[in-house]
């Protein structure tokens, strides 16, 4: 079991992952984009705040950013679309008015973190990186929807709100990733 988890490991730990590992990455990540949330959901239920705990913990972003920094960009990207959309059709989350811009948002962390996979960067800056840029798109996209299209179902003062919200779940995402990945390079050195 262990020489399993250092071939895998080691799989990852090259600058360029082979197309297969990618593959399989990227369809663990989009289960895990669907799953993560409704066990979020279960728990906030538990917990007495129903479906707030998503805008909390942010649960479908975890897995798109790390297997962009895992994989990388064309890992990231797939999964950043694709779990939201893949969540929608399954379970209705996110609803349909919100799903473009959580698609648009989630393919920017995932792509943005496989581009820095490589840089010299520490693994908590590469995360930040991708948070900020995936952010600052969501925003940009909602902006346009609303000031170039007239979308009514969208506030262009609600961005800032909705961030904050995210504040546990961006600080999760910025301590837990790094030492996901750390572990994940540890068990590559000692193949």
């Amino acid at each position: 079991m262990r020489s399993r988890i250092r071939s895998i490991a080691g799989a990852f730990s090259e600058s360029k992952v082979a197309l297969k590992p990618q593959t399989y990455a990227t369809i663990v990540s989009i289960i895990m984009a669907v799953l993560a949330p409704q066990i979020a959901h279960v728990l906030g239920r538990a917990f007495g705040v129903e479906k707030a705990i998503g805008e909390i913990i942010l649960p479908m972003h975890f897995p798109v950013i790390l297997v962009g920094v895992l994989a990388g960009p064309y890992a990231g990207l797939i999964t950043g679309l694709m779990g939201p959309l893949a969540s929608s059709l399954l379970t209705g989350m996110p609803a349909m008015v919100k799903l473009p811009f959580m698609m648009i948002e989630l393919g920017a962390y995932g792509l943005v973190a496989g581009l820095v996979r490589n840089t010299k960067l520490n693994m908590v800056l590469k995360v930040l990186i991708a948070q900020i840029v995936g952010r600052v798109i969501r925003a940009l996209a909602i902006i346009i929807a609303v000031s170039g299209f007239g979308n009514p179902n969208l506030e262009i003062a609600a961005i800032i709100p909705g961030y904050v919200k995210g504040i546990i779940g961006i600080i999760l995402e910025l301590a837990l990733i790094p030492l996901i990945m750390w572990g994940i390079n540890k068990a590559a050195d000692e193949k």
